[in-house]
């Protein structure tokens, strides 16, 4: 359940109201894109739709709906000096109050957006391992957490969407991944970080494909697996060490940030990629 979804639950449960903040439109430069909205109650509010005076002006906006129970439509806002930002460019927002129908609607786009959201499998729940999840929690990925030892997962609590897998056969979990996946490989043996790097270079259909370790490490398992017979285009695919060269800190914490930061990077072109082909089919 993502944080809307548990804001709306809080809310619910008090019998709170909620107003839905959403752009209808964006143009130019805007902080955020059309379609994306935030929740508003009396006292807080969950989501963002992109900060500044704008969000400030908007949740200032909905309180006082709030208190009218109106909806409010076509609320045009020039992003420029009148308002404090700089952007450049114009939103138009709509305040819905959140009934049984809006938040069906909300459920509905949450679940379309959690199925579009790239897996990510972290084999080995160690130090990094733990700093790793943390630090995906955070973000927009279906994450997935496998060790073998039940008790590493009961150091920390991950976030709501990470699922957690105990399991001895970690092959298993590299075959179920769908294509496109990132995997990050950071198990307490060498032997299993092998098998599964193996695993993963045999699918080819990977996205991100991350082996904790030190360059000498690389060495190792690139000699082993030419001698297996993998080519120099397939190893040219794994990444190792993680998380860049350009920080040299071995705390589990920067090592995680790092390394997130790269798998980001790799899903994000690989979405681009894919949208700019379904713009060329839809244009063919």
């Amino acid at each position: 359940m993502s944080g809307l979804l548990d804001f709306l639950q809080a809310k619910r449960s008090a019998a709170a109201p909620v107003m839905r903040v959403r752009v209808e439109i964006a143009k130019g430069s805007t902080p955020r894109e059309t379609g994306v909205f935030m929740l508003v109650s009396a006292q807080d509010c969950a989501g963002t739709i992109g900060g500044g005076r704008l969000e400030w002006e908007a949740i200032r906006m909905a309180r006082e709906a709030l208190a009218r129970h109106a909806a409010m439509d076509n609320i045009a806002i020039p992003l420029g000096p009148s308002i404090g930002q700089c952007c450049g460019g114009h939103v138009t927002l709509s305040l819905t109050p959140v009934d049984a129908a809006v938040t069906a609607q909300i459920e509905a786009a949450e679940a379309e957006a959690r199925k579009a959201q790239p897996y990510v499998i972290v084999f080995g729940a160690g130090h990094v391992g733990r700093a790793l999840v943390a630090a995906l929690g955070l973000l927009p990925f279906q994450v997935r957490w496998v060790d073998e030892r039940e008790d590493e997962f009961k150091i920390g609590k991950p976030a709501n969407h990470v699922e957690v897998v105990v399991a001895e056969q970690a092959l298993a979990e590299v075959r179920r991944a769908p294509p496109g996946s990132a995997f990050v490989v950071l198990t307490h043996s060498h032997s299993l970080d092998a098998l599964i790097v193996s695993a993963v270079l045999d699918r080819g259909d990977f996205a991100y494909l991350g082996l904790i370790g030190s360059k000498s490490k690389r060495k190792t398992f690139e000699h082993a697996l030419r001698e297996s017979g993998y080519t120099r285009a397939q190893l040219a695919r794994l990444t190792c060490p993680i998380g860049g060269a350009q920080v040299h800190d071995k705390r589990p914490e920067i090592i995680a940030a790092m390394t997130a930061a790269e798998i980001i990077e790799v899903l994000s072109k690989q979405q681009q990629a894919a949208d700019e082909r379904q713009h060329t089919q839809r244009a063919l």
